[in-house]
């Protein structure tokens, strides 16, 4: 193991390795330390979407650079990750909610954006022809699409050890102490000292920051998926709804996946999930009835992944509040996918020079030392 870098990333998830190849991109030497294998919790077990639609607006200029950088990932980490864009759909079930939406678009559209478009009936019926007749519209983004997690995340890290990064895997952080200009990172195989470090360590990205003396209202969540047996094509693209939870998109192999935000119990430090068959059952239900076609297919696999979610529902992104030289980027409360690549040259801008284009300043986390002193 090395014993210097110019950056210790801590986090082997897809955000972590898109930082470390954005870093060696720009020429600095990279360590990324993870405790189990690069993917093995969010990162790797997600739903795949590549979403700009129904993001809160503090996101929406990264999601936007983001999906710049998807359009052309094979070009960044050399695999087309999965990535197909056949839009996403976000599916009204009543006239009450259809126009909820719309409101939410004219908005964005004061601030600037046009990614979100309000669709009727008919368009609802041409994108989606298997929704159920009583859904009277929704809101297309068709930039959007789908990958296959997993694989993006080996992408990225395959590719930023190809430039040169270190990827030390099965290695926990222990601790982590300043020493005159440098940070030692204290870990189960050793020690790594360099001046600047990334908190990029999930579901357990907290107990890094509240070692800094900036304590984060972190929750441990495990978002259920489940997927079914092949079946003939009837979709292209992904499907959500808000008034339920639910995201629905079929695989190339005609496979659904079937998640929304039921939710398995979490047991972080024992690194297992238990699935809530119950909960399960209740996203089955909720495409049974809006997708007819359905209810012949059986389901095959049902899995969680421990992930992090903040109390507001955004990410962490930015420089510590308190620890000069370290760098915060977890808490992406299970819409964080379509986010990685962009936040990696986001977070490796930052480092390098200092300022980013990308505004990050909604995401910091001394937003949570405000609200700590308003309560």
């Amino acid at each position: 193991m090395p014993q210097t870098a110019d950056v210790v990333v801590i986090g082997g998830g897809l955000h972590g390795c898109s930082t470390a190849l954005h870093l060696v991109l720009r020429g600095l030497r990279v360590v990324v330390v993870e405790k189990d294998h690069a993917g093995r919790h969010a990162s790797g077990v997600n739903a795949g979407g590549v979403r700009q639609l129904a993001r809160h607006p503090a996101e929406i200029p990264l999601s936007i650079a983001s999906m710049e950088l998807w359009e052309r990932i094979e070009d960044l980490v050399g695999d087309d990750c999965g990535f197909s864009s056949h839009g996403t759909v976000l599916v009204a079930e009543s006239e009450a909610e259809l126009a909820g939406f719309r409101a939410r678009v004219d908005d964005l559209r004061l601030q600037g954006y046009t990614h979100e478009e309000p669709i009727d009936r008919a368009e609802l019926r041409r994108l989606v022809p298997a929704v159920a007749d009583h859904c009277p519209g929704g809101v297309v983004s068709r930039r959007d699409g789908a990958a296959d997690p997993f694989r993006t995340t080996q992408a990225f890290r395959r590719r930023a050890v190809e430039k040169g990064a270190e990827v030390i895997e099965g290695t926990t952080v222990t601790g982590l102490a300043r020493h005159g200009a440098v940070w030692r990172v204290t870990t189960s195989a050793g020690v790594i000292e360099a001046p600047k470090v990334v908190n990029a360590a999930g579901a357990w990205a907290d107990r890094i920051a509240a070692a800094l003396g900036e304590p984060v209202p972190l929750e441990v969540f495990a978002p259920m998926l489940m997927v079914t047996s092949p079946l003939p094509a009837f979709i292209d693209p992904v499907v959500i709804l808000r008034s339920r939870k639910l995201s629905f998109k079929q695989r190339d192999n005609g496979t659904v996946v079937i998640g929304g935000g039921h939710r398995a119990t979490p047991h972080r430090d024992e690194n297992r999930t238990v699935i809530d068959w119950r909960a399960l059952a209740t996203s089955a239900r909720t495409v049974w009835e809006l997708f007819p076609v359905m209810r012949a297919a059986t389901i095959v696999r049902a899995w969680a992944g421990i992930e992090a979610r903040m109390p507001d529902d955004l990410p962490v992104v930015g420089p510590s509040a308190t620890s000069e030289g370290v760098y915060h980027q977890f808490g992406f409360s299970g819409h964080g996918f379509q986010l990685g690549p962009a936040t990696g040259a986001a977070m490796a801008e930052l480092i390098v020079t200092g300022a980013t284009n990308i505004p990050l300043e909604a995401l910091g986390i001394r937003r949570f030392q405000r609200a700590a002193r308003q309560s």
